[in-house]
């Protein structure tokens, strides 16, 4: 697990031992949280006013429920930028005006490290520890850079993930096919028959601490390119806030064996 060859906070290159597990082939759709929504009321993380004890530097009347939004560059001159849109949730991926009717094939995205673990705990699944999700993205490529080998993602002549082609955020080719998100299971699955373990969007582990509201998220999304952040990789982690969410961050489920 691990890598001594990127980012510093990858390393240094350690072993685990992990008990047998099962993993979701795929991220968790639109459709499926809307199942849960519907089925139990649950109101998530970006529907609510956010905890003024966590974030004592933010003026009270600043926080309003709402997400992060990373909106697209337009033309070559405009670059793209974060930032937070009042009503922005998981059914709202824009904005109070947007839908997703069209879209509910697509990973659910606006998904605060809370609303992952009461999902999974509906569905009866947990989230992957950070061993885990790092062991299933490989796809039995011990020591492999990519979940595929050692190719570059720029460099394959039919693209393995939905990560960002050009130079960001001011460039976007689009060459796999998805300026935004993409349906679930549109690429080549790993050795493991996993799908978009690379890119699409950022993936929640169980891994957190709680006393610095900090998670760990792996995988990249598709906002990575190999200009600026170059996460779209096994060994790649960031931490995020837990209680924060945007549209670039989801989920997958993993479940016991006995």
């Amino acid at each position: 697990m691990g890598s001594d060859n990127h980012y510093s906070d990858e390393g240094p290159v350690r072993t685990f031992t992990l008990a047998p597990f099962k993993i979701d082939p795929f991220e968790v759709t639109r459709a499926q949280f809307q199942e849960f929504i519907k089925a139990t009321g649950y109101v998530t993380v970006a529907e609510r006013k956010p905890d003024p004890a966590l974030h004592p530097n933010i003026p009270e009347d600043k926080l309003v429920a709402g997400s992060a939004v990373f909106s697209m560059a337009v033309g070559d001159s405009q670059a793209g930028r974060w930032q937070f849109v009042p009503g922005a949730a998981w059914d709202k991926p824009d904005g109070s005006q947007s839908k997703i009717a069209a879209e509910m094939n697509h990973p659910v995205n606006h998904i605060a490290y809370e609303d992952a673990l009461a999902f999974a705990v509906w569905a009866g699944g947990d989230l992957p520890s950070e061993a885990q999700w790092e062991y299933a993205a490989r796809g039995g490529l011990d020591g492999a850079a990519y979940e595929w080998g050692d190719v570059e993602p720029d460099q394959m002549d039919i693209p393995r993930a939905n990560t960002w082609q050009g130079i960001f955020p001011v460039i976007n080719r689009a060459d796999d096919g998805y300026v935004g998100t993409a349906p679930v299971g549109c690429y080549e699955p790993n050795g493991y028959g996993l799908y978009d373990m690379t890119g699409n969007l950022w993936e929640w582990t169980k891994d957190s601490d709680q006393a610095s509201n900090q998670g760990i998220i792996k995988g990249g999304s598709y906002l990575c390119a190999s200009n600026y952040c170059r996460r779209y990789r096994p060994a790649a982690r960031q931490n995020q806030e837990l209680d924060f969410s945007t549209n670039h961050i989801g989920f997958r489920l993993v479940y016991s064996v006995d």
